[in-house]
């Protein structure tokens, strides 16, 4: 009898296909355009580079300067950024007005007229449309990361919430290992095919475009926002089978009951809520050290790490396809250890690890002459780096931003979210040249500092959340509050005795 009932709990401990599949087809149209436009418009550089001079040429009969084609160049890549800001910005609005499949259904605008856009450039001589394209796909990336992990984490049983919540960060890494390979020369990575290279971003959107129909929309969204109850009790059937939907309907209803008299707020009336500083400053730091934290960094040394540790140049892409596939790995394995170790024990793991490869990488940097050894362990901390990164920090994150709000703060958090992540995206870009100049390989003690500021702050202020209902973790964050309130009481009570 006991291992039949051994056999029950497991079995609904694994998610339906139809949740899967939901979960994919929201992600291949999502996150996995924020990391195939990051990484595919690295194998063109020096084709788009000829293209601009050609046309320069063609339209002012002079070579164009170093200084303008830099910023041209610099400015392709970077409108990126400044279009995910936009995006993040808006995320949460629409999630509220169009709903969360929704959004992401019309998000496929933007990148499809992306992948006109930079297709047509070279056909037409304008690289302005290039600027135009990437801006489109930076909107799209922007609302993706902001409205596909609410829709997941909405979607999942509290059970599951973290495995299907790592979907964002399993199909991010996903993105940026097909970026990579798509843009080998073997593939699409020779210079007659690089506008088909980038245009190729209309491929998952197609596929979304086809597939996400199928399934329905987030049933929290459906029965608190919309107060459908009907289509709320559809969808749960659909998602979680006929047999196992009563105790995710019970919880819904929970949370409706006690969201009676609130309405969704906007991102600016999160500041002002005294309930949910905490949460608030969590989500903040947390994006904003998603950026800090040193992995740009460590991509931007790899090219100069694998050359120093002997790899011929031309192989050089073949290399960085392996650390993407370690990401994408790692980023696979956090999905399957998370609702077994734990949010905080896989983000502070992740900080402490990449904390020690700082300290390592800066001492094998530093000694990189002295014997021939340090370059190959300078490359084991590139790579090491990367799979702590992935193990806690690249995934954990967003499923936090979810879990710690309830139905009534969560798209305006996410969008708070985004604007902090997008916006340290950007100024690590801007910063980081100076840094590595200023401070050459001890940047990295910058990263260490971040690190550790993270890991010492989750430890001490934040819960874990695992299978824990969102109500739930907000009593979490309620009675520490109140702990905190009363041995404050205490400490002034005692003081005031002593005194007397």
């Amino acid at each position: 009898m006991n291992f039949s009932e051994g056999s029950t709990e497991s079995k609904k401990e694994l998610p339906s296909r139809s949740l899967l599949l939901a979960v994919c087809a929201a992600c291949i149209g999502g996150t996995f355009q924020y990391g195939y436009n990051i990484s595919v418009i690295n194998a063109p550089t020096s084709y788009v580079h000829k293209f601009i001079n050609q046309t320069w040429m063609q339209r002012y009969q002079m070579y164009i300067s170093e200084d303008v084609l830099t910023l041209l160049w610099s400015t392709i890549v970077s409108i990126f950024t400044l279009g995910g800001l936009i995006g993040a910005s808006v995320g949460g609005t629409l999630a509220v007005k169009l709903g969360r499949k929704g959004t992401l259904l019309a998000n496929n605008i933007f990148s499809l007229s992306a992948a006109v856009l930079m297709g047509l450039s070279r056909m037409t001589g304008f690289f302005e449309l290039l600027i135009i394209g990437r801006f489109f796909t930076g909107v799209n990336a922007g609302i993706s990361l902001c409205v596909q992990p609410l829709y997941l984490g909405e979607i999942a049983p509290t059970a599951l919430r973290g495995a299907m919540g790592m979907g964002t960060s399993i199909f991010i890494t996903g993105g940026i290992l097909t970026g990579q390979v798509m843009g080998l020369k073997e593939l699409l990575g020779r210079e007659e095919y690089w506008p088909l290279l980038l245009s190729t971003t209309c491929i998952p959107a197609i596929l979304q475009l086809l597939i996400l129909p199928c399934f329905p929309e987030s049933p929290r969204y459906l029965l608190i926002d919309k107060g459908d109850d009907e289509g709320c009790q559809k969808a749960l059937k659909q998602l979680h089978g006929t047999a196992d939907f009563d105790s995710e309907r019970e919880d819904i209803e929970k949370e409706k009951n006690n969201l009676v008299g609130f309405q969704t707020k906007k991102p600016w009336e999160l500041f002002t809520d005294r309930s949910i500083r905490r949460q608030l400053l969590t989500i903040m730091l947390l994006n904003m050290a998603q950026q800090l934290n040193g992995i740009n960094a460590i991509y931007f040394y790899a090219g100069y790490v694998f050359k120093q540790s002997g790899i011929p140049v031309d192989k050089i892409p073949y290399v960085a396809v392996g650390t993407g596939a370690c990401e994408c790995i790692t980023a696979l394995t956090c999905g399957m250890l998370i609702d077994c170790l734990g949010r905080k024990v896989l983000i502070t793991g992740g900080y402490t690890l990449m904390s020690i490869c700082c300290i390592l990488f800066t001492l094998t940097l530093t000694f990189q002459d002295y014997s021939p050894v340090f370059p190959y362990l300078s490359m084991v901390c590139v790579f090491a780096f990367i799979l702590s990164f992935g193990l806690g920090p690249g995934g954990v994150t967003n499923i936090l931003t979810t879990e710690l709000f309830t139905q009534a703060t969560r798209p305006a958090a996410y969008m708070i979210a985004g604007t902090v992540n997008w916006s340290s995206f950007f100024f690590i870009g801007m910063v980081f040249p100076f840094i590595v100049i200023g401070l050459q390989q001890y940047c990295f003690m910058v990263f260490l500092l971040v690190c550790t500021t993270v890991v010492t702050y989750i430890y001490l202020f934040v819960p874990e959340t695992k299978n824990k209902t969102f109500l739930e973790i907000q009593n979490d964050f309620q009675s520490s509050k109140r702990r905190k309130g009363r041995s404050a009481d205490r400490a002034g009570t005692n003081l005031l005795s002593t005194s007397i």
